[in-house]
């Protein structure tokens, strides 16, 4: 029996304890949505959730680990009994693999004496583990009369601007785990948005920018919040907005 039914749009947003999944919980609560708070640690999902009702919005902590996939499912057990269905889905979690360190210093990355473990890591979170939790997620999403999907990305997805010598990503050092794993996730994007077109659910991928959070041992120029504003912008769409999109803030990017 469904304990919370509510008119309120229930959104899930992974990895949301902190930085620009945290914000994104924010602004979506903000928003007067009910926010799930996916987290691996359940205490800090229940801390995140209590500062998110400390400020007056409606959140609960979702215990979810992406490499998991036994976790997705009894994450979307416990949102079909407590609500009914999901709207929102935002697949935020993800790591870079070096640690926290700033982009700059990811020498670890470089493709010609890059740890095959560690790609593979990079992978299973990044990639595998939005697959996991989508498919998990997907019954719920399609009982919502309005379903939309994020996947939180990155500009170094992009093989446009990644393979411009003079373009904005010269400076950063080669990636053969978290860039590819990034682009993999724009693949993953279209297909899943080409599926899922007729049934309404639109799925995008988002680059929220170079925000100051831990993976980058907070070395962004920019806010989480600011990051998380585009995310927000696209988990919001109306129905004729665009599905099988990758966005940054100031509009369409480049795959």
């Amino acid at each position: 029996m469904n304990e919370d039914r509510t008119d309120r749009k229930i959104a899930l947003v992974t990895g949301a304890n902190k930085g620009i999944g945290r914000a994104t919980a924010e602004q979506f609560a903000a928003l007067g949505m009910t926010v799930l708070i996916g987290a691996r640690d359940p205490r800090r999902g229940e801390e995140a959730a209590t500062a998110v009702r400390a400020a007056g919005g409606d959140a609960h902590p979702v215990t979810l680990d992406v490499t998991d996939a036994g976790t997705a499912r009894a994450a979307a057990r416990w949102i079909e009994g407590r609500f009914g269905r999901l709207d929102v889905l935002v697949n935020n979690a993800g790591i870079t693999g070096s640690g926290q360190v700033s982009p700059a210093d990811a020498h670890d990355q470089v493709p010609s004496s890059v740890d095959l473990d560690m790609v593979r890591s990079v992978f299973e979170t990044n990639v595998f583990g939005v697959i996991a939790v989508t498919n998990a997620l997907l019954p719920l999403l399609r009982r919502s009369p309005a379903p939309r999907i994020v996947n939180v990305s990155s500009h170094a997805a992009s093989l446009t601007l990644s393979s411009d010598p003079d373009g904005p990503l010269a400076g950063l050092l080669p990636s053969a785990a978290y860039s590819p794993a990034k682009t993999a996730l724009s693949a993953l994007t279209v297909q899943y948005a080409n599926e899922l077109r007729k049934d309404g659910i639109l799925v995008n991928a988002v680059a929220p920018g170079f925000c100051a959070t831990d993976s980058n041992n907070h070395t962004g120029f920019l806010t989480p919040a600011q990051g998380a504003a585009v995310v927000v912008r696209l988990a919001t769409l109306g129905a004729d907005g665009p599905t099988a999109g990758f966005f940054g803030a100031d509009g369409p990017l480049p795959w």
